[in-house]
């Protein structure tokens, strides 16, 4: 019984090795950042956020959440109502490649996870970028990792902080905040 007892064990512990060092070698999305930027983990637990909106953005479709700060202030009817948003309000932007429903087809879900853009109102950290930062993180698919964005991205994204400061300047009376909140 000896005799068998022992391959056995062996065969786990070398599975157990096998998946422990899997574990780890899988990012932790909290640890990439920005240069010059702002990091993930500025954002711990932007899944569970509050849905303001949806909207589709060329291809893609996303959700747009934001923490208990900014929909206080979208609740105060900001931005609408002519002031801005107070320092510590923080959004995050969800874009999927869309797919059909394998069970419904006439419906367009989420597929794959294209990409995570942040932003947060900090007037002091941000004073020239209207108060806020900003962050692309792409996913990729294949291997499971986020990077920031670039570049050579579409659209180009700077490797800093005011990485969204010149497409958001169109909406500068609305403090620099393009997302309506949703009617509930």
């Amino acid at each position: 019984m000896k005799r068998t007892a022992f391959p056995a064990i062996v065969i786990v512990a070398v599975l157990l090795a096998v998946l422990g060092s899997l574990a780890l070698a899988q990012q932790d999305k909290y640890t990439v950042r920005v240069p010059g930027g702002l990091a993930f983990s500025e954002f711990r637990g932007y899944e569970a956020w509050q849905v303001v909106s949806i909207s589709q953005d060329g291809p893609l479709m996303a959700a747009i959440l934001a923490n208990p700060v900014m929909i206080d202030a979208y609740a105060a009817g900001i931005p609408g109502n002519g002031r801005p948003f107070p320092d510590g309000a923080k959004m995050a932007k969800i874009h999927w490649n869309p797919k059909k429903m394998e069970t419904f087809p006439a419906a367009t879900v989420p597929g794959t996870l294209h990409d995570v853009d942040f932003m947060v109102k900090d007037s002091n950290r941000f004073r020239d970028s209207g108060g806020w930062g900003w962050a692309v993180f792409k996913y990729d698919t294949a291997s499971g990792t986020f990077a920031p964005g670039t570049t050579a991205d579409q659209p180009p994204q700077e490797n800093d902080a005011k990485c969204g400061f010149v497409c958001h300047t169109i909406v500068k009376t609305r403090d620099y905040v393009f997302t309506e909140y949703g009617k509930r």
